[in-house]
């Protein structure tokens, strides 16, 4: 039994206020299955639908049509069973002004009906790197510190199943680092984990598998690392149209995807053809980078990206 299933799922927004606008198709027929114990990535563009994805799994949007399953628990007809299988970390900075750090730690465990687990809470304390803030109440607390809670309050049941909706996103190196070994620690214990995020080469470090969702569509399945290569140098002229459409620009830096010798020979006789002058050239493997802008680009996977479904209507 997969721990997280998305069957077909899809989610379409009404039109604006008053009928004006078109509906809004966020997702459309989405299926992959998530592996008991898996960590899994999930990519995609600013409104690529990655977080009503989340929002459908964690039970605070409705599915158009469709179904998501935790362990076996359908989000909308066993909420409940299926919930406190998740502990969800949202991207929104989201606290009760009131408590301190322990108690908001104690609140949301209740919510859970778990009781009496303070050693527990004291090892999230300690490795979240908040034991110093136990006391302190959460007004007191910076953004990064605020951001710790929030990942404590998510693990404070025990949840098989660890979803994190773009957890570093603005926040200090230390964080990320403390936040990815411990995580990285529970994936090994046992947990699920779901990860959403922009830094592409904590997805790669991280990932046993990564999904990329483009108009709320699956483009890319079990993607992990490229086999093709990028050929890189510097140049100060521009780049004639015919090659520019081709490049992926940096300033002075202009990277081409190569698959092999061949192309790469194409390229810099093409560029001394235009007579230009390429610097620190080199060629190096291509990395999820290089992948997700191409899948981005084309709005398939290319051959570089393995493309396995699982489901229905993956593609």
């Amino acid at each position: 039994m997969p721990a997280i299933s998305f069957q077909s799922v899809s989610k379409t927004f009404p039109a604006g206020r008053g009928g004006t606008g078109e509906p809004l198709k966020a997702l459309d027929n989405v299926s992959f299955d998530i592996e008991e114990g898996e960590f899994f990535g999930l990519l995609g563009p600013n409104g690529a639908g990655k977080t009503t994805l989340i929002s459908i799994l964690a039970g605070l949007a409705r599915a158009s049509q469709g179904r998501v399953l935790v362990q076996g628990h359908d989000v909308q007809r066993d909420f409940a069973q299926a919930r406190r299988r998740l502990g969800v970390v949202p991207q929104e900075l989201v606290f009760d002004p009131f408590f301190n750090v322990r108690e908001a730690l104690r609140f949301q465990s209740g919510y859970f009906g778990v009781k009496h687990n303070d050693a527990w809470i004291d090892e999230l304390l300690d490795s979240l790197g908040l034991a110093d803030k136990a006391d302190a109440n959460m007004r007191q607390l910076s953004g990064g510190m605020k951001r710790r809670v929030l990942v404590a309050q998510a693990l404070v049941h025990k949840p098989p199943v660890i979803v994190l909706d773009e957890p570093t996103a603005g926040v200090d190196v230390e964080l990320r680092q403390t936040l990815w070994q411990f995580i990285a620690k529970l994936n090994k214990q046992g947990h699920t984990v779901l990860l959403t995020t922009h830094y592409l080469e904590e997805a790669e470090a991280l990932c046993s598998r990564i999904a990329m969702l483009k108009q709320g569509r699956v483009v890319a399945l079990e993607l992990k690392s490229a086999s093709s290569n990028v050929l890189r140098f510097k140049i100060d002229s521009e780049l004639p149209p015919f090659l520019a459409g081709k490049a992926r620009i940096t300033g002075r830096i202009v990277q081409f995807p190569a698959h092999n010798a061949h192309e790469v020979e194409q390229y810099l006789a093409a560029i001394r053809e235009a007579g230009l002058h390429a610097e620190d050239i080199e060629i190096r493997k291509a990395d999820l980078e290089d992948v997700f802008l191409d899948v981005m680009a084309s709005g398939h996977a290319t051959g570089s990206a393995a493309h396995k479904t699982t489901g229905q209507g993956a593609t």
